[in-house]
């Protein structure tokens, strides 16, 4: 009785008051819907290997990859929604999390790519295109205006569009991309400390301190303040997903960008039989992509009942993680 004569009140309303009330519940209805669209992540897409004239380019699979991934990000259903200070986005926080994940990663090959990949000695001339390029990947990803962070990063794309044009011979003066084991080094190295961070604030959803090891291995070493025994490292409960999900944005970046370092890297690999290694990479991350199945990321006990969707995170972090250093230290050796 209680809903049939709250229903019957607002029938007996005047037609502005219905109309305001009808016009706000199709409001939030909206809000839901296009807030449950826009936090689903993008699909993984395959990666270009060669040219659009089908001619073969060192270097053209890994820009014309960080193009794509940027373009995800910005492009994706909802746009990009970091710094976004309207509902219902306003009100979303996984995906801007995921965002960053991935805006870590483009961050981080750009780099490489503008000290390392276009540059065959430290003394040599930076890419004029990349050396502009670059630095805009580094806006604050939640600034919305003066600068507003998409404005940047899509002049950022287009840099790297130019150095990736000039690469397969469209415009000049033509660009360069060395694909050294030296180079490769560079950029595992970069992908190993966010891999490890990253596995860290995930297992730290159940541990509550640590055994400090900052100055272990190094009898000489010191630090500038005095450091406990124990640290705590407790992510807090309200933080979880968003590590979660920073986390699903670097594997999915990450996919991408190993697929195309297999392709512009070939012939180190295989001179190293390395390719195995890369494969393993690759799996592990897409491993760590697989649907959510669940409304919530839950936070269970390491052996309770409900699951932990962060230790799984980062059991496939870590793993990938182990390959990277494995990599690494096989690309080191003569």
């Amino acid at each position: 009785m209680g809903l049939r004569s709250r229903l019957t009140d607002i029938v007996t309303l005047p037609w502005w008051k219905q109309a305001t009330i009808y016009t706000v519940v199709v409001l939030l209805l909206l809000q839901l819907f296009f807030g449950w669209y826009w936090s689903r992540e993008p699909a993984i897409f395959w990666v270009n290997q060669k040219a659009d004239d089908e001619r073969t380019v060192i270097g053209y699979p890994t820009t014309d990859t960080l193009i794509r991934v940027a373009e995800t990000m910005l492009d994706k259903p909802g746009g990009y929604l970091s710094n976004d200070v309207t509902p219902p986005s306003v009100f979303l926080d996984n995906i801007p999390n995921w965002e960053f994940g991935v805006l870590q990663q483009l961050r981080d090959l750009a780099r490489v790519i503008r000290n390392d990949h276009s540059r065959s000695q430290s003394q040599s001339r930076e890419d004029p295109d990349i050396a502009a390029a670059e630095p805009r990947f580094s806006i604050d990803n939640e600034s919305w205006a003066f600068p507003r962070a998409e404005t940047e990063y899509r002049l950022s794309i287009e840099g790297f569009r130019n150095y990736r044009d000039r690469l397969s011979g469209i415009g000049a003066p033509e660009a360069q991309f060395f694909a050294r084991a030296d180079n490769l080094r560079e950029w595992l190295a970069q992908v190993e400390k966010r891999l490890g961070s990253l596995s860290r604030r995930l297992g730290d959803s159940v541990a509550t301190t640590v055994i400090n090891t900052d100055l272990a291995g190094d009898p000489a070493a010191e630090a500038n303040t005095t450091l406990a025994d124990r640290v705590p490292v407790r992510t807090s409960w309200f933080e979880i997903d968003d590590v979660f999900f920073e986390a699903r944005g670097t594997s999915f970046a990450l996919v991408h960008f190993f697929r195309a370092a297999e392709f512009d890297f070939a012939q180190v690999l295989d001179d190293k039989n390395a390719r195995a290694s890369v494969r393993q990479i690759i799996r592990e991350l897409e491993a760590s992509l697989q649907p959510l199945r669940s409304p919530m990321v839950l936070n269970g006990g390491g052996f309770g009942l409900f699951a932990n969707h962060s230790l799984v995170m980062a059991n496939y972090m870590a793993r990938a993680n182990a390959a990277v250093i494995n990599l690494r230290e096989l690309l080191d050796q003569g």
